[in-house]
């Protein structure tokens, strides 16, 4: 009888995953096509029968309260709407913010700790890479109008949110017994990032000799 051994690859716990620009755009992907698939029918969004004016303050707070349950990621597809349209309205501006978001990416988040940054002959360690960055993305947000264009069509697309959540009635909303009320806005973001860690975990391979 031939003997048998059983071989587990693991990866190094010393060396840093890499990750690419596509296994970033199918994780995004992935995430999106989760969040759009916990919508709910638009049609009852924008039911114009079920809309009337709050009786108190109250009221309102609790219909807000629902329907941020209940139509949570409608809502945050607004809101990331309402971002989008706010940054295509301002070319500059839009350009700024992905030329930031490109930095982090390429120098940081999906650049190997093995390969060193060099610049005019000097080689800068994560430390440095971070903190220069840091300090970008501070000037850039703070010094910029893309922070106040940031902050400007979030602030709009809360007070649609809000707007909407309290003068929407609530009366015919019923949660899912497995969709608790008081799940958070973003739960299915959660559930993505579990997804995608299992997907991204290597597979253990078993040789027999």
């Amino acid at each position: 009888m031939l003997p048998v051994s059983v071989s587990t690859l693991e990866p190094n716990a010393d060396s840093k995953p890499l990750i690419t620009a596509q296994t970033l755009l199918t994780r995004l992907s992935t995430s999106l096509r989760l969040a759009f698939s916990h919508c709910r029918p638009w049609t009852d969004f924008f039911d114009r029968t079920a809309f009337a004016k709050p009786a108190s303050f109250s009221d309102a707070t609790s219909r807000l309260r629902k329907n941020f349950s209940y139509f949570r990621a409608n809502y945050l597809t607004i809101l990331t709407a309402v971002l989008a349209f706010s940054l295509i309205t301002h070319p500059f501006s839009l350009i700024i913010l992905l030329s930031l978001i490109a930095a982090w990416l390429f120098l940081y988040a999906l650049r190997p700790s093995e390969l060193p940054l060099v610049i005019w002959g000097r080689t800068y360690s994560d430390i440095e890479k971070l903190a220069i960055l840091v300090v970008l993305t501070v000037v850039v947000i703070f010094f910029t109008s893309v922070g106040s264009l940031l902050i400007s069509g979030i602030m709009m697309g809360i007070a649609i949110v809000c707007a909407h959540g309290a003068f929407r009635m609530s009366e015919d909303l019923f949660l899912d017994e497995q969709e608790p009320f008081g799940l958070g806005l973003f739960s299915f973001v959660s559930a993505a990032a579990s997804s995608a860690a299992a997907n991204a975990a290597a597979p253990v391979i078993v040789s027999r000799v």
